[in-house]
């Protein structure tokens, strides 16, 4: 990527946001929770990223739009179609990454 010229890169880069954008899209089953435990970031992380590049850039994005955009329909609607309620498993996970985060901030 070092070689490419900044146009192409930043092309490439939003190629393959687009992409991820589409997969998430294709796989409903996968819960933010699940998102989280594993990767540290979700859907939400997502729209709260591109709102902050916004801003960065002067641009006007707010967080339900940018929402809009990563869920591809409101969040409301997706939330009442496709997310399903936490498992005791996964918000134990959960909590157990929150504490290590804090533990790592702490040292």
């Amino acid at each position: 990527m070092q070689n490419l010229d900044e146009t192409t890169r930043t092309e490439l880069e939003a190629a393959a946001f687009r992409r991820l954008l589409q997969h998430l899209d294709e796989h409903k089953e996968v819960q933010n929770i699940d998102l989280m435990i594993l990767a540290d970031f979700c859907r939400n992380c997502l729209s709260k990223w591109l709102v902050s590049a916004a801003e960065a850039r002067g641009a006007d994005l707010d967080y339900d739009s940018a929402r809009e955009y990563v869920y591809g329909m409101p969040y409301e609607e997706w939330k009442a179609h496709y997310q399903q309620k936490a498992t005791p498993e996964q918000l134990a996970a959960f909590e157990a990454l929150q504490a290590r985060k804090r533990e790592q901030q702490q040292s």
